[in-house]
């Protein structure tokens, strides 16, 4: 697979041709609406692309590998009959590999809620190892909300995907709660309420395990959700349920704020089988435009993380949306969260180049709306989510874990499917 950048005058015909493959094969494989609307700078995946390049006099295998992104050594592979040597010729004729080969495997977790689109959820499940459905709220009492799980369920197992129980915080109607926390944390008939509903919950609903994604924790809860998590594997783990926790983006052990005092990322790796720092939200709805996971952010999580929890156990964050905002940004309003296939397309409509940030990866881009109002949107696409991926052979992580899956982004599944194998616990 090759990921193409559009060009000024490109169309789907010549992309096509250009790599001797169908262009239905780039139509489907992109899911293109449109396949005479592109952006300049917009990406496509191309399946099965072999891309064929006429050295020019002075150019080598290493400045033509430069100029691709790939080694000599694949060079090499893809043309055997280039000499080991290297020499090349003014007119020749060479095969450029993808610079996408297959790494390894990994596992795949995607959130979503019970409103997802059923046709979008059975798209997505053969990429998935996990499903965590969003979300029964803790109640002060210790029961839990309801949720309308069971077909969701359903489709996952069939697909040999392990539903996970997603139990948060969050007060019913409103947002995470810190006091609600606090009072599950520190009343001990409450807990112990709790989790006799969790474990009827997974029992009756044919969970396969527990996602905890509790957030906004008073900093002195910190060891009493400490606590917490030690007696739910006590109780769990006999039954033979897997534990997985949310942790918000630490880049030290010793980091302020409400955010993260109270999540033991040491703790966390030793108690749960699986954890997933939430590596986005540096470009969020109220704040300043930025890229949603800048990857030089995200790398300084992870070398936190990777130094207090085993890698294996590593669920990579990666967000599958964008935002717009308009300017001049003014502190506290809202940018509007939309999808990476709306970003594109909106970029098309408004006849906008995207742009790629090389220190982010991460693209971008600005358009006027019909009001005259500029507008600056920062979205993920095929290059962005290669950069990302590439970071769970580099840490040695267990994988990744998406946030949501209830916007199909078929760019994502075709370079995450290029670079692994999805592993199956099912």
């Amino acid at each position: 697979m090759v990921i193409y950048v559009v060009k000024p005058g490109d169309s789907v015909f010549a992309i096509a041709q250009q790599y001797g493959v169908p262009i239905a094969n780039i139509i489907d494989a992109n899911e293109l609406q449109n396949q005479n609307q592109l952006a300049v700078g917009q990406t496509l995946v191309i399946p099965n692309g072999t891309r064929r390049h006429m050295v020019a006099l002075g150019e080598s295998l290493y400045s033509i590998g430069n100029q691709y992104g790939v080694s000599v050594d694949a060079l090499l592979r893809a043309n055997p009959e280039i000499p080991q040597s290297g020499i090349i010729y003014p007119g020749q004729v060479i095969n450029i590999p993808s610079p996408i080969q297959k790494i390894g495997s990994m596992e795949v977790n995607g959130y979503t809620f019970p409103s997802i689109d059923m046709e979008v959820l059975r798209k997505t499940l053969p990429y998935l190892t996990y499903l965590s459905i969003f979300s029964y709220e803790v109640r002060p009492d210790g029961s839990l909300s309801t949720l309308n799980a069971q077909p969701l369920i359903e489709a996952a197992r069939e697909a040999n995907v392990a539903p996970l129980m997603v139990i948060t915080n969050i007060e019913e109607g409103g947002s995470f709660s810190s006091d609600l926390a606090r009072t599950i944390l520190t009343d001990q008939e409450v807990q112990e309420t709790l989790l006799d509903n969790i474990v009827q919950t997974l029992e009756n609903e044919n969970y396969y395990g527990l996602d905890i994604d509790f957030e906004y924790i008073y900093p002195e809860d910190r060891e009493a959700y400490n606590d917490f998590l030690r007696t739910t594997r006590e109780r769990l783990e006999p039954l033979g349920y897997a534990i997985t926790t949310a942790l918000a983006p630490k880049i030290s052990a010793t980091q302020q704020g409400l955010l993260y005092e109270a999540h033991d990322y040491p703790v966390h790796g030793a108690l749960a089988d699986h954890v997933i720092p939430m590596t986005y939200e540096w470009g969020y709805t109220y704040g300043p435009p930025l890229a949603v996971a800048p990857i030089s952010e995200v790398r300084k999580v992870l070398n936190y993380a990777v130094s207090a929890i085993p890698s294996e156990k590593i669920l990579m964050g990666i967000p599958n949306y964008g935002y717009d905002w308009t300017l001049p940004y003014v502190p506290d309003t809202a940018a509007q969260a939309i999808s990476n296939v709306e970003a594109v397309n909106r970029a098309v409509r408004n006849g906008a180049a995207i742009q790629y940030d090389q220190t982010a990866q991460a693209p971008y881009y600005n358009y006027y709306d019909e009001a005259g109002i500029e507008h600056i949107v920062w979205f993920e696409d095929a290059r962005s989510i290669e950069a990302k991926l590439r970071l769970v052979n580099e840490y040695d992580l267990g994988g990744v874990s998406y946030w949501t899956i209830g916007r199909y982004f078929p760019q994502n599944w075709q370079v995450l499917t290029a670079m692994y194998d999805v592993e199956k616990v099912l």
